[in-house]
């Protein structure tokens, strides 16, 4: 079923891979759309594909992305009915939710309830506690001094996890393992969870051992209908952060899928939830999940749940804003197949990861059977240092995991991006790694088996090696060819008057 909402004007909220993303559904759906940028977006594809583009301040975020009352002002003008936010930015701020609401804009999103009760930690695991949803052992209000931040955990049993209550994306979270690391790393926290989100709350709770990872989707309507699309195996992670996604997880069965997504749906009918959401669960050796967190909005590795399940999940964020009831009941749901999400970043791999900004000179994008690439970038785009170095989720499809990876790594290969470099290499190293492709990993692999391990593979060439050796063979070739001519420079007679008349003729214009 494809309807059309009764929605003709979307403004997107956010910028690069995400709003390209909308913009592209909106556009199969008959919807038209608007896009705002900063003055470091001028250029940007979001802008060019757009059918209206605003702009809102200077290339800082503070100043542009998340200025609610630019925004705001731009979709006025524009005569945009809703607005979709995206993921990052504004996407899970309350207040924004609410300003929409009250102007009299549809939000593509959750209610400012739903987002301010799930947005704090303490408060979603009190949620999910009612809910009957596993927790992970630990406190469930505010710990104010370090002496007690230590008794706490000497009760709860080492290790233990620090955690901001407002934290998110790998900040403000630290393992403490003795009363000696709490008490040094407690007031670190609270000061970082200041200065990052401006409230200094922290938690504690149990540290799971080498934990699964594992999402599980949910769309819910405006009618208390709710369904989950299977489950995400996000547990590759760098320091915190999302590398690698997969669905379904390779130690999912039948019965902990149902079990975790019966738990999903019942956490989100709790708060009312309605749009697309995911719930966040770690999982243990034995297969026990908790609890972790809910994001509400749409994730950035959302299209491998979109290539498993055959389900738009932006088509479906925008159809349920505009009131549809859910046009799909849980038993419709069969994910089939296999898919794999890799977040392509400008940074550099062989000096810890830092950002690299640039222009992008050349760029040959990966195609072929089972194979999606998600981006805003084209060739003269200037990546800036003003915003997350994500440029591209490179995504694979087959029917089994082997033949994904595998279709993964001929897709990487094939992504030449010149002018800047990229963690490709990382992920040519990643997917030739045995556990891995075994699935035996958990959220400290990385950290734990790729911390300062060389990059180059025997017969992978990266894209920087290969221009520096065109530009050598280049250079030994018109050096040979001076040499037996005996001149750099042929004479004037010697240049065909076809080419010195196509030059004067280029010089006219």
């Amino acid at each position: 079923m494809n309807r059309t909402p009764p929605i003709r004007k979307i403004l997107i909220a956010n910028r690069g891979e995400i709003a390209v993303r909308i913009i592209r559904a909106c556009r199969e759906m008959g919807i038209r759309t608007v896009a705002v940028y900063s003055d470091a977006d001028r250029a940007g594809l979001h802008v060019r594909l757009a059918d209206q583009a605003f702009h809102i301040g200077p290339s800082p975020a503070g100043e542009s992305y998340l200025k609610i009352r630019n925004i705001l002002d731009v979709a006025h003008w524009s005569r945009a009915q809703a607005i979709a936010p995206g993921y990052g930015f504004l996407a899970e701020n309350e207040e924004f939710a609410a300003r929409c609401a009250e102007e009299g804009f549809i939000f593509i999103g959750p209610t400012a309830e739903a987002i301010r009760l799930m947005g704090d930690k303490i408060t979603s695991r009190k949620i999910a506690a009612e809910a009957r949803v596993p927790v992970i052992p630990g406190v469930e209000r505010q710990i104010e001094t370090t002496d007690e931040a230590a008794r706490i955990a000497e009760e709860i049993g080492f290790p233990v996890m620090i955690k901001a209550s407002a934290g998110g994306g790998g900040k403000g979270l630290r393992i403490a393992r003795s009363d000696k690391e709490v008490r040094e790393l407690f007031p670190l926290i609270r000061s970082e969870a200041k200065s990052s989100f401006g409230i200094d709350t922290v938690y504690i709770e149990k540290y799971i051992e080498k934990p699964r990872h594992v999402e599980i989707q949910i769309l819910a309507d405006h009618h208390g209908h709710c369904v989950y699309l299977g489950e995400r195996e996000c547990s590759l992670q760098r320091r915190h952060q999302k590398v690698v996604e997969e669905a379904p997880s390779p130690i999912m069965t039948p019965e902990l899928r149902k079990r975790m997504g019966e738990a999903a749906v019942r956490l989100a009918q709790v708060v009312g939830y309605r749009n697309a959401g995911t719930v966040e669960f770690l999982v243990d050796r034995d297969l026990n999940f908790y609890f972790l967190e809910m994001n509400t909005r749409l994730q950035v590795e959302h299209p491998v749940t979109e290539m498993t399940t055959g389900i738009d999940l932006v088509k479906a964020q925008i159809r349920i804003a505009a009131g549809e009831p859910l046009w799909l009941q849980q038993a419709d749901i069969t994910p089939n197949g296999w898919s794999i999400e890799c977040r392509i970043y400008a940074e550099d791999p062989d000096n810890n990861f830092v950002p690299c900004p640039g222009r992008i000179i050349s760029l040959h994008e990966p195609s072929g059977p089972g194979v999606r690439n998600d981006n805003g970038m084209y060739e003269g785009l200037e990546v800036t240092i003003f915003y997350d170095p994500l440029i591209s989720k490179l995504i694979s499809f087959a029917p089994t995991r082997e033949e994904a990876m595998d279709r993964m790594l001929r897709a990487l290969r094939e992504f030449k991006i010149g002018g800047i470099k990229t963690n490709i290499p990382y992920f040519l190293k990643i997917f030739h790694n045995p556990e891995f492709r075994a699935g035996n990993f958990d959220t400290a692999f990385l950290d734990r088996s790729f911390e300062n391990v060389p990059l180059d593979l025997p017969g992978e060439e990266s894209f920087e090696q290969l221009e520096k050796l065109a530009v050598i063979a280049s250079a030994i070739h018109y050096y040979r060819k001076e040499h037996q001519s005996g001149t750099a420079c042929p004479e004037p007679d010697q240049v065909s008057p076809w080419r010195l008349a196509g030059r004067r003729r280029a010089m006219r214009y």
